[in-house]
């Protein structure tokens, strides 16, 4: 068994479909030996905040190894921001991506999720809760109709990736298989690129 262990956190009203490259890069992790997490967390249609975050605080707590990677989706993107934001993660992990997180106002816009509306969080409250923050999103995604950089990405002092027309970066969107997040997640430094899924 590697030494490595990973965490995905799905979105809202996300029953893990196999065609989702989060199912996809649990397979292709678990193939290669890695300890892999993918939890169904409660009741996706109408979450409750501090249900995901008591999911969170176990998942987080239970992952082996020495090189701990939590790669989130969607709401599971903010899910993590208010663990941040409250010193709910239970020891730091070693490298969070945000892949297309919703925005504040589109997140408020819908009663069923209102309630994880992103918190006042910090940078200091991300390096606390992993050493190494990253953001993914498009340009086109009609969760975030605002620009995420200027948002999320400047604000919190993280590198942020722009996909051109990859939308939500979800199944509905193209994204199942997803070979470069399989390169990101396993490659030995940070920076390597997160890039479009081939045509």
């Amino acid at each position: 068994m590697s030494d490595q262990s990973f965490l995905l956190l799905h979105g809202w009203q996300n029953r893990r479909p196999p065609e989702h490259w989060q199912h996809w890069l649990a397979g292709e992790l678990t193939a290669l030996g890695h300890s892999v997490d993918y939890p169904q967390l409660p009741n996706p249609d109408f979450p409750v905040l501090e249900e995901w975050l008591a999911e969170l605080r176990t998942r987080v707590a239970a992952m082996p190894g020495t090189r701990r990677t939590v790669l989130c989706h969607s709401l599971g993107c903010l899910l993590w921001l208010n663990a941040a934001a409250r010193s709910e993660v239970p020891l730091p992990v070693d490298r969070v991506v945000l892949v297309a997180p919703p925005s504040p106002s589109v997140t408020l816009s819908h009663p069923e999720i209102a309630g994880f509306a992103p918190p006042a969080v910090t940078p200091a409250d991300l390096r606390a809760a992993s050493h190494y923050t990253r953001l993914v999103g498009s340009d086109n995604d009609p969760y975030f109709p605002e620009d995420i950089t200027a948002v999320y990405g400047d604000p919190l002092g993280v590198p942020t990736d722009i996909l051109p027309g990859a939308e939500h970066l979800n199944h509905e969107s193209g994204y199942g298989p997803w070979p470069s997040i399989l390169t990101w997640s396993t490659a030995p430094t940070n920076d390597t690129p997160i890039e479009r899924r081939p045509a």
